[in-house]
């Protein structure tokens, strides 16, 4: 299995240069739009920044939750989750140029509209930019010193037969856990919400987290096959692995859809005028038809593949299923994020709501394998306690 899922150092350094080279070019192209399009590229580019944030801080998620419950199917994509925790202190450096696009993308950074809104003057003692640059700070660093040590842990427990250090990566992660999910939800609360100041949901959160989730799956699934090629069909270890990926990431696509459907269905029944207009300004202008895209493609589609078990057996076929995801879960964060900035306009995509993210997940992305090619090789199993963790399914 090492040799199948664990390509050379050179070819993963080839592709990192390359994924630089596209993420550099994209990067460059968009800075012409900041001078063309201020307000439209600090939009494009807080999409792409969540979209990245998602798979990064996603991948810390998940190690955090292997290492806990321990299982099969994370000692296939072990590395690749420790490549991509990694890459959060970068994806931190991503979130500068946002400080200076405050007032272009949110209500409650400008004074003069604040001056004149008693809810957005209500909110500022929270609500203003030098406390959410201060949170985010906080959140990155936080993130950042969980994911350094937390990786450095478990490739301690690949040395050696003690099970010491396995036995406290659990009793840390646990706790750990717990205060992942709340950062995902203030930031996303952060970030995402407050575009729309007026508005509110307790469940943003959640759908957040599941949302970053689901993408991180489907990342770890769509490189494994990528990464290892063909020769994943000829090991069974690895095939029953790649099978029960496939199962988690219909467990991670029932559990999206089920809270994305719960916050249309209280809002809507709900009929409140502070929660209305969210879904109003997205059933509008032509956003509508956007959405049901997103049902269809984002949940629909992958279901029906996910059930079937042929295509979880078949790894081609369910790189096929990821990679629909991966890009549906850009399209589902650029539903929140550009109809929020006018009431109604007419649906349209700007080249920067395509050339930013390709630029930023470049970027990720060369980042990403740099740090997999310092982590070749399969981790410790004797630490993993598979023998107390079945496969899934």
């Amino acid at each position: 299995m090492a040799a199948t899922l664990y390509p050379s150092a050179e070819r993963l350094s080839g592709l990192s240069r390359r994924s630089m080279i596209v993420g550099g070019l994209a990067m460059a192209v968009s800075l012409a739009g900041l001078f063309m399009a201020r307000e439209q590229f600090f939009r494009s580019y807080l999409t792409a920044f969540f979209y990245v944030v998602g798979l990064g801080v996603g991948s810390l998620g998940i190690l955090l939750l292997h290492c806990v419950v321990g299982g099969n199917w994370g000692v296939t994509v072990r590395r690749q989750l420790e490549a991509g925790a990694r890459t959060v202190p970068l994806i931190g450096l991503f979130f500068l140029p946002l400080i200076f696009g405050m007032k272009d993308l949110y209500l409650w950074a400008r004074p003069e509209v604040v001056a004149h809104d008693v809810i957005l003057q209500h909110k500022q003692p929270y609500l203003n930019v030098p406390f959410l640059v201060a949170r985010t700070v906080i959140f990155f660093v936080i993130w950042s010193l969980v994911a350094m040590a937390v990786t450095r842990l478990s490739l301690a427990q690949d040395v050696g037969d003690d099970n010491a250090t396995a036995r406290k990566l659990r009793r840390l992660c646990g706790p750990l856990i717990i205060l992942h999910v709340l950062m995902v939800t203030f930031s996303s609360f952060d970030w995402i919400m407050s575009l729309e100041p007026h508005w509110y949901s307790t469940i943003f959160g959640a759908l957040s987290l599941a949302g970053q989730n689901l993408a991180t799956m489907a990342f770890l699934i769509a490189i494994i096959v990528w990464l290892g090629g063909d020769r994943v069909f000829d090991d069974a270890h690895t095939r029953q692995s790649v099978y029960d990926l496939g199962n988690l990431l219909l467990a991670f696509t029932m559990f999206w859809a089920y809270l994305a459907f719960s916050q249309l269905l209280i809002i809507w029944a709900g009929n409140l005028p502070e929660e209305i207009p969210f879904f109003l300004r997205r059933f509008s202008g032509g956003w509508g038809i956007l959405g049901l895209g997103i049902i269809i493609l984002h949940f629909a589609v992958p279901f029906l593949m996910l059930i079937n078990r042929y295509v979880k057996r078949n790894p081609r076929s369910l790189q096929r299923v990821a990679l629909l995801i991966i890009v549906m879960r850009l399209v589902e964060i650029f539903f929140s994020v550009a109809p929020a900035h006018e009431d109604i306009r007419p649906f349209t995509v700007h080249w920067l709501d395509l050339a930013v993210p390709i630029g930023l997940t470049g970027l990720w992305l060369a980042a990403f394998l740099n740090e997999l090619k310092g982590r070749t090789g399969v981790p410790g199993i004797n630490h993993l306690s598979e023998e107390k963790a079945p496969h899934v399914g």
